[in-house]
């Protein structure tokens, strides 16, 4: 690696996350596209570096790391500035916001996006149907989350505003009528904020995110690989 940092990426996916923390923190990094269109992500090589087949990647000094909340805590722990440090009183917050961001909504966001993962394809729309529901009760938690005094921020910001980003756009079979923006308040000032930074322009212009990527999403136009 000439830097310290080689990103594994696909455009407009969760390494989009690692990318806006790495470019928020000036952290000099590399970046190596895995290519979904011939799946990359399932061969042999790419499963050397995560078992798993998911993206993203970052390789470090430490060597390889994957999921995305555990790359954000190592970036948070070595470099600082991403949430409180270990001892910091909001520490706790901090943790159980960014685990409840991964482990609930981002895993909750896969099923809606790939039912056929979890569910015979027959039953899809009575999945999606109730994970709609559900999905918009953890956006309630949220929204009076980061609404109130002793919200954390920090690199959870950056996981919630591609979160939102990707409930605009996908899936693009399903009536997508059930999530507004403008319906979580305090969520649509998250994702302006994080749209009104040097890192997300930096990520923007990498990945083909358009000018306004997080308050009025459209679908990524890279200058390679695919989103989809």
């Amino acid at each position: 690696m000439t830097t310290p940092f080689r990103l594994h990426y696909a455009p407009d996916n969760a390494s989009l996350v690692i990318r806006l923390a790495l470019e928020a923190r000036g952290l000099p990094f590399d970046t190596v596209l895995v290519d979904r269109a011939t799946r990359e992500q399932h061969g042999a090589a790419y499963r050397a570096l995560n078992p798993a087949g998911l993206i993203p990647v970052l390789e470090t000094p430490d060597g390889p790391l994957f999921e995305t909340a555990a790359i954000l805590l190592w970036l948070a722990d070595r470099h600082g500035g991403l949430g409180p440090a270990p001892d910091d009183p909001g520490r706790g917050a901090f943790l159980k916001w960014l685990v409840f961001t991964s482990n609930t909504l981002h895993a909750d966001l896969r099923m809606l996006f790939h039912p056929e993962q979890y569910i015979d394809a027959a039953q899809a729309d009575v999945l999606r149907a109730g994970l709609t529901a559900r999905l918009r009760r953890h956006l309630a938690l949220l929204d009076h989350a980061v609404a109130a005094p002793d919200w954390p921020g920090g690199a959870t910001e950056f996981y919630l505003a591609c979160l939102l980003r990707w409930m605009a756009l996908y899936p693009e079979d399903f009536d997508r009528g059930w999530f507004r923006l403008t319906d979580f308040p305090a969520l649509a000032a998250l994702c302006a904020r994080v749209e009104d930074s040097d890192a997300a322009r930096a990520a923007a212009r990498a990945e083909g995110l358009g000018a306004q990527p997080f308050t009025s999403p459209r679908p990524a136009t890279p200058p390679e690989g695919t989103a989809t």
